[in-house]
């Protein structure tokens, strides 16, 4: 992992916001063991401005070049926790990793919390200032031309997002609306069965692999059931993919390269799948409740 640098400084100093998710990427519920509002405790404390991903300011909304996505770098074993935190900017590109911080408590929330504060260490031996470069420079190039109408939202507008993230008192409230495909009471279906505790872990993984299907134009799919596409995705590139962004502009779905040509893994917030292209469309495609469930997709590249 890369080292803490005077560039890096340089660099850091470049940006405005720190961009949080309100869960990492491996964790199966939002705010897991406390992260997200903890390392958005920790940022604030520094210094920085914070915004939960879905919770933009207007300024950062329009322009998301302002500000850094941080991630969780999860590299824990069955009897250490090892974690770093790595930020990279609106094009995908890192210009930050942390230390690596380790934790051999058994409750996984002190020990997720001893592992975050341990490796944000790199971050306050920096004395971070913003510059203002980041307000000079173009936002993402993205035309919504056509496809949404402009919006206000009304100054009584409930926060999607309650939290609180001091050292004394941490929570988290989500008021985001939920999928409507899924029936209230409901469970949704998990793609990874697994156990996670310090004395037994396992790990099922159920999406379908990239030999499962048949990607020759002479072997093509016959599709007559796909869900409509709900509106049009732009698709920006990733060092092993893309990810697909709404007109909010928010991120729908991260897709990875496979071995074969149109068919991608695909990672939502709550579903997990395939992408692929078949006769001219592409479709979404994962299980819920056993039932496989397809989507078309409407992408722009």
């Amino acid at each position: 992992m890369a080292s803490v640098t005077s560039m890096a400084q340089k660099q850091l100093n470049d940006f405005k916001y720190i961009i949080v998710p309100k869960k990492f990427d491996g964790f199966k519920k939002q705010n897991q063991y406390q992260t997200s509002t903890l390392v958005k405790h920790l940022f604030t404390e520094k210094g920085f401005e914070t915004a939960y991903e879905d919770d933009l300011p207007m300024e950062l909304n329009a322009n998301r070049c302002l500000g850094l996505t941080v991630s969780l770098v999860d590299d824990s074993s069955m009897f250490t926790t090892k974690t770093a935190l790595m930020l990279k900017d609106c094009q995908g590109k890192e210009i930050l990793a942390t230390q690596e911080g380790k934790s051999k408590e058994k409750d996984f929330k002190d020990s997720y919390n001893e592992a975050i504060r341990e490796a944000f260490k790199s971050v306050q031996t920096l004395n971070y200032v913003y510059s203002g470069k980041a307000e000079n420079s173009a936002p993402i190039t993205v035309s919504f031309a056509n496809d949404v109408k402009d919006a206000k939202k009304p100054k009584n507008a409930k926060s999607m997002v309650e939290q609180q993230a001091t050292v004394e008192n941490q929570s988290f409230k989500d008021h985001s609306p939920k999928d409507s495909d899924f029936t209230k009471g409901e469970e949704k279906r998990e793609m990874v069965e697994q156990m996670a505790t310090r004395e037994q872990q396992s790990y099922v993984d159920k999406t379908p692999k990239p030999s499962d299907i048949k990607s020759s134009s002479k072997n093509q799919l016959k599709i007559s059931n796909a869900k409509p596409s709900s509106g049009v995705l732009y698709a920006q590139e990733l060092e092993n993919g893309y990810q697909l962004v709404d007109s909010t502009p928010q991120i729908v779905l991260k897709l990875k390269k496979t071995s074969v040509p149109d068919y991608y893994l695909a990672q939502g917030d709550d579903r997990s799948g395939t992408v692929f292209m078949n006769e001219g469309k592409w479709y979404f495609e994962y299980y819920l409740e056993g039932e496989l469930v397809t989507e078309e997709l409407d992408i722009k590249f």
